[in-house]
């Protein structure tokens, strides 16, 4: 037979030898992207030891890289509706769940902090190409490509993504009594000009929210 079949032995016996050497050969490669895929899942597990400045709203502590990443992940899905433009709640939310994984080598640098952002977008590149690439080829390619479509900003799914980033920490800080804008010397003016634009540009509903937010704490009488 041409065309690469290969024609079944006849015979009960051959039929078994052949049944299993080709269902064996199968579960191989199924077990091997199953080993790269829970490898992949063990290494991302490091992402809760990624702390970042923003407080959690209890004030316990600092939050992790990981809880912001699924509490991104809550915000699209409950938020949605209030995109610029209609997008795709599932994908933005596997964009949220992808977006912070490279902090595991590059880090998170604080929002604040200009200067320490210098270089950050080439060790994040290379992240990204260590991190995903773990994962079978195929879902490597997936990830990599939702993990740069939202560093570009410049599909609806993005924009909204990066609104939601962006709006998070804010809530945080408004809730906190300026979490890290305290910290930070951050002054109203700042605040919304670091905020404003990328909010903004993925939900002007929210940034209007987000906006009366950051006047309220700032314009508050400051006690002593």
């Amino acid at each position: 037979m041409s065309g690469g079949w290969r024609t079944a032995p006849r015979g009960p016996v051959g039929l078994l030898n052949f049944a299993a050497k080709h269902c064996l050969s199968a579960f191989n490669v199924n077990l091997s992207n199953l080993e790269r895929q829970l490898s992949f899942l063990r290494e991302i597990d490091l992402l809760k030891s990624v702390v970042r400045m923003t407080p959690l709203i209890n004030q316990s502590r600092r939050e992790n890289s990981a809880e912001h990443s699924w509490h991104l992940a809550m915000y699209a899905l409950v938020l949605s509706e209030h995109a610029a433009a209609p997008v795709d709640a599932l994908r933005v939310v596997k964009m949220l769940l992808i977006h912070d994984i490279v902090e595991i080598d590059a880090g998170d640098v604080p929002f604040h902090d200009p200067a320490a952002r210098a270089g950050q977008a080439a060790l994040e590149e290379q992240a990204a190409e260590r991190i995903f690439s773990l994962l079978p080829a195929a879902q490597a390619a997936e990830f990599r490509s939702l993990w740069s479509e939202f560093e570009a900003g410049e599909s609806d799914d993005a924009r909204f993504a990066k609104s939601l980033d962006r709006l998070q920490p804010l809530l945080h800080n408004a809730a906190t009594g300026g979490g890290s804008w305290v910290e930070c010397d951050v002054t109203e003016e700042q605040a919304m000009a670091r905020y404003g634009p990328p909010i903004e540009r993925g939900s002007p509903v929210l940034w209007e929210e987000a906006a009366r937010l950051v006047r309220e704490h700032f314009q508050k009488p400051r006690e002593g």
